[in-house]
């Protein structure tokens, strides 16, 4: 089914804000904490919330998935724990969805100048935060039992930079290359929920040897911080969410797309205000494996426009 929708006023929101009022101002405790690798320069730790006692877990049978989480912050800095994502965290707790929320190295921590120049900062720094993930999915798989996780339903879900390396962690998988070779032959994730996220090639236009996982993708169309559309050069390319997608429909792949008409970099905080899309891609795309493709151009998002950094001076200070 194919849906494109021109979406007004804050229609998306109708379920959100009567969702759960009291998770409004709520903060959250993680059920588990774990060392999940050792690397040379630090340790690294995920955060398990397990879903909410009595919460809903399964629909029609099918349990619902565990949701591996990656932080913002520009590859600089960030935190797994930062009490912005508690709100997040507890509405898809409170919804019977298992989150999980991961360190990773901060490849430009440090950084006092950022931009296409120093594309092979910016690369080695995709490339390490995708390395962890990846080591926090084996883990993970390692440990499933003990976690209550099913190997073969896990999504992953990040926010800027967190969304850039799920991105890139589900197109490193869906090429096969070096980077997935870490992780059990044929695994992949059972979707992917991208804010404001973007993927890095350097061969050229985004191809796809074999159809990555359902993909949700949510976008502001005057995002600057992680270009809308794209950054190339030659065969460089760091192509978002607006250029991306014209690629899901040539391959025919299974996404749905909201473009956020004249927002920016907000976005990629909204996941506690865009609930609805979440569930509705997670329940339908996700668990029962819906060929379901929505794109929506979304005016009145109920996001604070300007909330946040919006471009790289904001964010990196030059």
């Amino acid at each position: 089914m194919i849906k494109k929708t021109l979406i007004i006023a804050a229609v998306l929101l109708a379920g959100v804000l009567g969702f759960n009022a009291e998770a409004q101002n709520a903060t959250i405790t993680p059920d588990g904490t774990y060392m999940f690798v050792q690397r040379d320069t630090c340790d690294l730790y995920m955060d398990v919330y397990d879903p909410a006692p009595g919460s809903q877990t399964s629909i029609d049978g099918k349990n619902k998935p565990t949701i591996i989480f990656m932080f913002g912050g520009g590859f600089i800095g960030g935190t797994r724990d930062n009490p912005s994502y508690h709100k997040w965290f507890r509405q898809m707790t409170d919804a019977g969805y298992r989150i999980i929320s991961i360190d990773y190295r901060l490849g430009l921590k440090g950084s006092d100048k950022v931009g296409i120049a120093q594309v092979n900062a910016i690369d080695k720094a995709i490339h390490m935060a995708v390395e962890d993930l990846f080591s926090a999915t084996n883990f993970i798989l390692e440990n499933a039992e003990q976690l209550g996780v099913e190997p073969d339903n896990i999504v992953i879900s990040g926010s800027s930079a967190g969304a850039i390396s799920a991105m890139q962690a589900e197109y490193e998988i869906s090429n096969r290359t070096s980077w997935a070779s870490v992780l059990p032959q044929g695994f992949d994730y059972a979707g992917v929920m991208s804010f404001a996220g973007a993927i890095l090639s350097r061969e050229g236009k985004v191809d796809f040897k074999n159809n990555p996982a359902p993909i949700l993708m949510l976008h502001g169309t005057a995002d600057k911080l992680v270009e809308y559309k794209q950054i190339k050069v030659f065969n460089l390319g760091f192509f978002g969410g607006g250029t991306l997608v014209e690629r899901f429909k040539k391959y025919g792949l299974n996404y749905n797309m909201y473009h956020f008409i004249d927002y920016g970099h907000e976005i990629a905080g909204a996941m506690d205000t865009t609930t609805d899309i979440q569930f509705q891609f997670l329940e339908k795309n996700v668990m029962k494996k819906q060929m379901r493709i929505i794109e929506a151009w979304v005016e009145d998002a109920g996001v604070w426009k300007g909330h946040g950094p919006q471009s790289r001076k904001e964010l990196y200070g030059n």
